[in-house]
């Protein structure tokens, strides 16, 4: 069965940092491409960075210079780090596996930060 796990939330004031890991389990393929979304209270999900298997990565404008995406796909593992974060960026963090055929979820990560 496979599996997504988020892990590395927590809370943090204004201007500090955290590294988000996605770690996949219960697979032997990896993913062609790790997107990361976020979910802040009362709103919809959103798009904040993807990571490609060939190394490619996206970001969204609200995120760009602050965040990094990353991989290490020996270890079935996408790295989202944060820095510089802003109240803003409170939400439920998500990673999302894609491949040809199908696509899997984790459960979350909860990120608050306070001013």
């Amino acid at each position: 069965q496979v599996q997504l796990v988020e892990s590395g939330g927590g809370s943090v004031q204004a201007g500090g940092s955290l590294r988000l890991s996605c770690v996949g389990f219960g697979y032997t393929f990896w993913c062609t491409g790790v997107r990361w979304y976020r979910q802040p209270p009362g709103k919809d999900r959103e798009f904040v960075s993807r990571i490609l298997a060939t190394g490619g990565t996206t970001y969204a404008d609200s995120v760009k210079g602050r965040f990094t995406i990353s991989q290490d796909n020996a270890k079935k593992t996408v790295f989202l780090q944060m820095d510089s974060l802003k109240p803003e960026d409170t939400a439920m963090y998500y990673c999302e596996c894609t491949t040809p055929s199908s696509s899997y979820w984790g459960q979350g990560t909860q990120v608050t930060v306070s001013s």
